[in-house]
């Protein structure tokens, strides 16, 4: 099970490859997609079932999949899927298999703070096994940040990045999706080839983005996190924070779509004075400072708080409590 159709379509396609020389059957159950197709594919019976939870979960309300006998339940990215608000259906998928299945949980981070309750609900003496820290720097990442005064400031020195520096693809991520329509019509009108991603672009166009990004026909993505957790495409080092994320953990799944495999990777977050204390709660959590830049001709008026706190926040003046005085009867 995966929290988006793109991840789905990646694992699908991975599988198959696995596969080739064996006489296993899969399918891919996705949302968007043909819901008949799905369940003539489903009845043959296939031995992997790669599969988004919504459209799972639609499958079994129609008893058109059994998961009595399954063998073993994985959940990839599983905190990206309480995140999005599926731990109920999780919870129905789990119930509906078998209790002798082993079940696995996967993701680069695993802080959501109903994961616990979750993995009390669904797993039996369950082992956890970490190969890479969490906050550990990656070593083929170089994180830079930017201040800038407001988004108009932040679309010059984006336009500013993608003419100058050195990189195959881009993404440019944003917090909402009403901003990466609007930032990638900035960019197409600066003759940027650039696409945009987010929940609402329809299933048809959403699959018609991955492939010309893939192939190279479009070289910046302007997403949201829907592009964020464990899309594998090739050839993009350079990942911008347009809107820096409201996480570490978001943080760290944006930044890594970068420096895939022996790749090296830049990841640059562009911060307005609003966003100064997110950037210094990110590197609290990581226990890293990012590396300052500025570009010469696009200096930011703004240059950081005038105070900070220990924890690199910006420090606030306490207002002082006005004292009240009583107004003289003869005044």
């Amino acid at each position: 099970m995966l929290p988006t159709r793109e991840l789905a379509q990646q694992i699908f396609a991975q599988c198959e490859i696995l596969k080739k020389h064996t006489n296993l059957i899969s399918c891919l159950v996705s949302g968007g997609e043909d819901l008949e197709q799905q369940t003539i594919s489903l009845l043959n019976n296939p031995n992997i079932v790669v599969a988004t939870t919504g459209r799972l979960i639609e499958h079994l309300k129609l008893n058109i999949i059994d998961l009595s006998a399954l063998d073993i339940l994985v959940l990839d990215e599983a905190d990206r899927m309480l995140d999005m608000g599926f731990s109920d259906d999780v919870l129905a998928i789990a119930n509906a298999c078998n209790t002798g299945r082993q079940t696995l949980l996967f993701s680069a981070t695993l802080n959501n703070k109903y994961l616990p309750s979750i993995v009390t609900k669904i797993m039996r003496e369950p082992d956890e096994l970490i190969i890479t820290a969490e906050r550990a720097a990656p070593s083929n990442i170089h994180e830079q940040v930017m201040l800038s005064d407001d988004d108009t400031h932040k679309i010059k020195m984006l336009l500013w990045l993608l003419a100058n520096e050195t990189y195959e693809k881009a993404i440019v991520f944003t917090n909402s999706r009403d901003k990466a329509d609007t930032l990638c019509g900035s960019l197409t009108s600066n003759k940027q080839r650039a696409a945009v991603l987010h929940g609402e672009v329809a299933s048809a166009k959403r699959k018609r983005v991955m492939t010309i990004l893939r192939e190279g026909h479009v070289k910046v993505l302007v997403a949201t996190d829907v592009a964020s957790r464990g899309l594998d495409i090739s050839g993009i080092d350079l990942v911008v924070n347009f809107d820096m994320p409201k996480r570490a953990d978001i943080y760290t799944h944006r930044i890594g779509r970068s420096g895939r495999g022996a790749r090296k990777g830049l990841a640059i977050s562009l911060i307005s004075p609003m966003e100064w204390n997110l950037k210094a709660s990110v590197e609290r959590y990581l226990k890293r400072k990012f590396e300052p830049r500025a570009i010469a001709d696009l200096k930011a008026k703004y240059t950081g708080p005038k105070n900070v706190k220990t924890s690199g926040q910006a420090a606030t003046k306490k207002k002082k409590k006005r004292k009240q005085w009583e107004t003289a009867k003869n005044e």
